[in-house]
């Protein structure tokens, strides 16, 4: 039942709105006669009112004019005033001609009165919502000071921001202008925000104007040029926060509740990805979706990334049962209509796997369960090759004798010349896979990319600790190179991919330029307000068992071509003798089984020719 305040308000917008249309329809009448109208017209003025008020306040009623908030009044509801406007108009025109033949009614009255009407019903929102955001004094007991902010961007992004800004003061925001590049912007106001200067007056207008916090408003923005307004921000000594970049914006809708610290991934990000959307989702909506190690990083991340394409349902597998509840609870939440099945399960036990894909019948597969700790999997060979080979093998058979239509195995640039266990076991479980895409009816993909920033394990968080403990930052080799993607743009290519191979292919995804691991800590260092080398020390342990100083994304021989998408390109698919690869898995498994490190390490050299641990640590890189 509405409360007596909705009430109150509703009888309120209702009497102004009586007043408005009944002044509106007085002024044509005066505009049309100068003022003077003779009792002939007066009487025509009273006699058409109420009909005037009936079909204009019906209309306005049906089409939602009494409802809605005039302080948050906008260009939509600029169009909903002119329709309803228009359609009382024209209705009122419709009952003076059937009525009274318009006899004693000016036309010119008539046109009049819809213009007046419009421009005041209109008029009193706008100077509703301008009074409220500019004059209308905050209580005492609620007031605080508010933080001046300076916006870097005057576009879509930053207009967005500061009209969100302005219709809520409870955010205690003051906008005190604008800075971008656009010399044809210079000295223009947008939502009553001036744009102050260039970014290379930015620490010069922040002294001048007092500013306490900058918002970097370019979801497009590259990680150098955050980097340079990041450089600008710690000159002045003020604080800097962006908007994720559009690729995280997933539905395009910029808020202040997107605003956040200027992060690492932003000081690494290149261009924008552009999704080839409709692709993918072809391929995914209305489809039942396992994804494996659906609770890890990357897993968790497909998780969110399929969800938004609306698959039928979405079969969660992980062997970890917290991070697999986080997921399911999260996923509930932002996507209440599309059904989940937490599934607790080890890609390792064939029986269990083959029940869940019995009994959920999966069209499209994302694998993503792996041991990824490269030391780690030194030390722990036999799970390695049962966890990454075996578990592949198991996942991939039961698709293919599923019949599941995409199969997409998530790889890693380590399977590369490998040097390590953990990168070999993955080259194993790639040529699997290959092999098994030659007989099959399903489409095998494989995606190889490189390091994630901020996966778990990952050198990002390792080094955030390291500096809120005062340091010092530990960096195993100052010429430690590696490729770096963000997890959403790697999941958003690992979908886009998906979409596209023929089966068999091992899609790369661009990478771009190496990022010295050094520089992610000195980065690091800096972004918490500190000094490297003098607030923060940083210091070099020494290369790890397996660890190589620069990443490899192809194999010599597989050769690389295009593809539709500016950032996947294909290599060659490789081929293997089956029966041969099968016996080579089979002796490997048994030595696994008996903690054979030697002997599993042996037969997994055999399987991957190129794996050599000898090669640990030498600087042979390949870039592509």
């Amino acid at each position: 039942m509405p409360s007596p305040s909705y009430r109150l308000r509703t009888l309120a917008v209702f009497i102004i709105q009586v007043l408005l249309i009944a002044g509106a329809f007085a002024l044509a009448f005066l505009v049309r006669f100068d003022f003077v109208l003779t009792t002939k017209y007066q009487q025509t003025l009273l006699v058409l009112l109420p009909a005037l008020l009936g079909i204009k306040l019906i209309v306005f009623w049906r089409m939602g004019l009494f409802h809605g908030w005039w302080r948050y009044v906008s260009m939509a509801d600029l169009i909903l005033i002119f329709k309803a406007n228009l359609f009382a108009s024209l209705g009122f025109v419709t009952y003076a001609v059937l009525v009274y033949r318009l006899q004693n009614i000016p036309r010119s009255v008539l046109v009049l009165d819809a213009v007046f009407c419009f421009l005041m019903i209109a008029g009193v929102r706008f100077v509703t919502r301008a009074f409220r955001e500019n004059y209308l004094p905050m209580p005492l007991s609620k007031r605080v000071t508010k933080t001046r902010v300076l916006v870097i961007g005057a576009g879509d992004a930053g207009q967005a921001i500061v009209r969100e800004i302005r219709q809520n003061p409870r955010l205690h925001l003051n906008v005190v202008g604008y800075v971008d590049d656009d010399v044809k912007k210079q000295g223009i106001s947008f939502q009553g925000v001036k744009v102050l200067g260039q970014q290379d007056k930015l620490a010069r207008i922040c002294r001048k104007k007092l500013v306490e916090e900058v918002i970097i408003a370019i979801p497009s923005a590259t990680g150098s040029q955050i980097r340079g307004i990041l450089e600008k921000c710690q000159e002045a000594g003020v604080k800097s926060k962006t908007l994720p970049g559009v690729g995280d914006l997933i539905d395009g809708r910029v808020s202040v509740q997107n605003i956040r610290d200027v992060d690492l991934e932003d000081l690494l990000g290149r261009e924008a990805i552009v999704l080839e959307v409709e692709r993918i989702r072809a391929y995914l909506k209305g489809k039942r979706v396992l994804i494996s190690g659906a609770g890890g990083s990357i897993g968790s991340e497909i998780c969110r990334q399929v969800a938004r394409f609306q698959p039928d349902q979405l079969i969660l597998l992980d062997n970890a049962e917290t991070p697999l509840f986080n997921i399911e609870r999260e996923l509930v939440e932002h996507y209440p209509d599309i059904p989940l099945v937490p599934v607790i399960g080890d890609i390792r036990y064939r029986a269990r796997v083959e029940a869940v894909f019995h009994q959920y019948r999966p069209e499209v597969v994302f694998h993503a369960a792996a041991y990824k700790h490269v030391p780690m999997m030194e030390f722990n060979p036999a799970e390695a090759v049962n966890n990454n080979v075996r578990g592949t093998q198991i996942l991939a058979d039961a698709a293919h004798e599923s019949s599941v239509e995409t199969f997409v195995m998530i790889s890693t640039d380590k399977a590369v010349n490998p040097t390590n266990v953990m990168g070999a076991s993955k080259r194993a479980a790639e040529i699997y896979v290959q092999g098994l895409a030659a007989k099959s009816r399903t489409r095998f993909v494989t995606v190889r990319f490189g390091n994630v920033l901020g996966s778990s394990g990952s050198v990002v968080p390792i080094f955030k600790e390291q500096i809120a403990k005062g340091g010092p930052v530990t960096v195993t080799h100052p010429e430690v190179t590696r490729y770096f993607m963000t997890i959403p743009e790697a999941t958003q290519l690992v979908l886009q991919a998906g979409s596209m191979g023929k089966g068999g292919e091992i899609l790369l995804l661009d990478m771009g330029k190496p990022v010295k691991i050094l520089t992610l800590a000195e980065e690091l260092v800096r972004l918490s307000g500190l000094r490297p080398y003098e607030d923060i020390d940083i210091i070099f342990s020494g290369l790890r068992p397996g660890e190589k100083l620069y990443e490899e994304l192809l194999l010599s021989g597989e050769g690389i071509a295009p593809t539709t998408h500016a950032s996947i390109m294909v290599a060659n698919a490789a081929q293997c003798d089956q029966d041969a690869l099968q016996e080579k898995l089979e002796r490997m498994y048994a030595a696994a089984r008996i903690m054979d490190r030697p002997g599993t390490v042996t037969i997994l050299k055999e399987i991957v020719p190129e794996f050599r641990p000898e090669r640990a640590g030498e600087a042979g890189s390949r870039e592509v």
